[in-house]
């Protein structure tokens, strides 16, 4: 039951890793190239020939990002306005999280598409023709908030999305054009590029060389450093759990020392008999070593049965629910049947070497 539970625990935070991997996938692209200095970059011919001579690009997007108001009638949010081509959805998979209504389309002007947590506390819908969304920026040196010195444009929304919950409540997005226009930016400036990597590419690889090739000037992050925060969680926590579920089977394992130590009181007078037949002590201390590491072995194999097993079925029926439309996420890694064996058969070893530690000579001629 111990090696059962360890190797389902690990299942599932391989599970939750993966889930969460491809809710990434939804917000954030491979690589993201930002600036240095300031907020915004000029997309210039250097940067431009610098991103197209890599093989390993996939394709890449320019996108404009910058903290704003969104006001719908007296509700007012703070968010991130972020302005994509409509090239975007070939860099994320943003396209496939839209829950109602439709991604950016170029055939329509001063559109958005909203996140499902600010779309609730805006109570803003689909195609609501008849309620705009005003999204509102300070102008660049200006003190308090006056209809004089702010930016806004409006813009319709024609779809939401759904994601992480912070995903959800920080983005809106519009056009590239219409950004730059709430902005002021030139039609060449940007505040960020985002890279989509061919499958075989290494991410990490690719960071260390771009970053050389553009230099102290722009700022290369791979997707694993842009959610640090969110794997140094998810790979704690799987840990924890290990430490955790191995310190119970350590206390499972007195059980296999308290059965081996039973068997060598118990065939007492046989070791007698072996030991007057010319075994040496060594020799029977190996026998009981043996035979708790098989017992050892044995309630292994059961439990990994057992636990592959369940962890299949959860994989193929979804018995377990997180919601009614998300099962609990699972996932069968060799990786971590390896983990289970190498930890319960250190620790059965371990377990029988120290009960046949036991055996003595006084012991056995008493």
């Amino acid at each position: 039951m111990g090696t059962a539970a360890l190797f389902i625990i690990l299942s599932g935070f391989s599970g939750l890793r993966t889930f969460s991997a491809s809710l990434l996938d939804i917000s954030d692209p491979d690589i993201k190239i930002t600036a240095s200095l300031g907020k915004s970059f000029v997309y210039n011919d250097t940067l431009k020939n610098a991103l197209t001579s890599h093989q390993g690009i996939a394709d890449f997007s320019r996108v404009v990002e910058e903290r704003v108001f969104l006001k719908s009638d007296e509700k007012q949010q703070i968010a991130y306005v972020k302005g994509v081509d409509y090239n975007y959805i070939n860099i994320v998979k943003l396209d496939s999280a839209i829950r109602v209504g439709n991604w950016l389309d170029p055939e329509y002007q001063n559109t958005a598409v909203l996140g499902d947590g600010l779309a609730y506390k805006l109570s803003m819908g689909v195609m609501n023709f008849g309620q705009a969304l005003e999204i509102v920026v300070p102008k660049t040196g200006t003190g308090l908030l006056t209809p004089n010195s702010t930016r806004n444009i409006q813009a319709q929304i024609v779809g939401l999305y759904g994601g992480t919950e912070e995903f959800e409540n920080k983005y809106v997005f519009v056009s590239t054009i219409q950004a730059q226009h709430l902005l002021d930016y030139e039609e060449n400036q940007f505040t960020g590029i985002e890279i989509k990597l061919k499958p075989e590419v290494d991410s990490d690889d690719f960071a260390e060389e771009l970053q050389e090739e553009l230099g102290s000037e722009f700022k290369v992050q791979t997707k694993a450093q842009l959610n640090e925060l969110f794997y140094k969680v998810i790979n704690t926590e799987n840990f924890v759990s290990y430490l955790i579920f191995t310190l119970i089977m350590i206390i499972a394992m007195f059980n296999v020392i308290g059965a081996i130590i039973m068997m060598i009181i118990d065939k007492k007078k046989n070791l007698k008999t072996i030991l007057d037949l010319g075994a040496t002590l060594k020799d029977v201390k190996r026998i009981f070593v043996l035979q708790g590491f098989l017992l050892t072995l044995a309630g292994m194999t059961i439990g990994l049965l057992f636990s592959v097993l369940a962890v299949f079925i959860q994989q193929r029926f979804e018995p377990f629910m997180i919601t009614p439309n998300i099962a609990y996420p699972v996932e069968l890694k060799l990786n971590n049947l390896l983990i289970v064996v190498a930890t319960i058969s250190v620790l059965g070893f371990l377990a029988a070497k120290i009960a046949s530690s036991r055996i003595s000579l006084t012991f056995i001629e008493k």
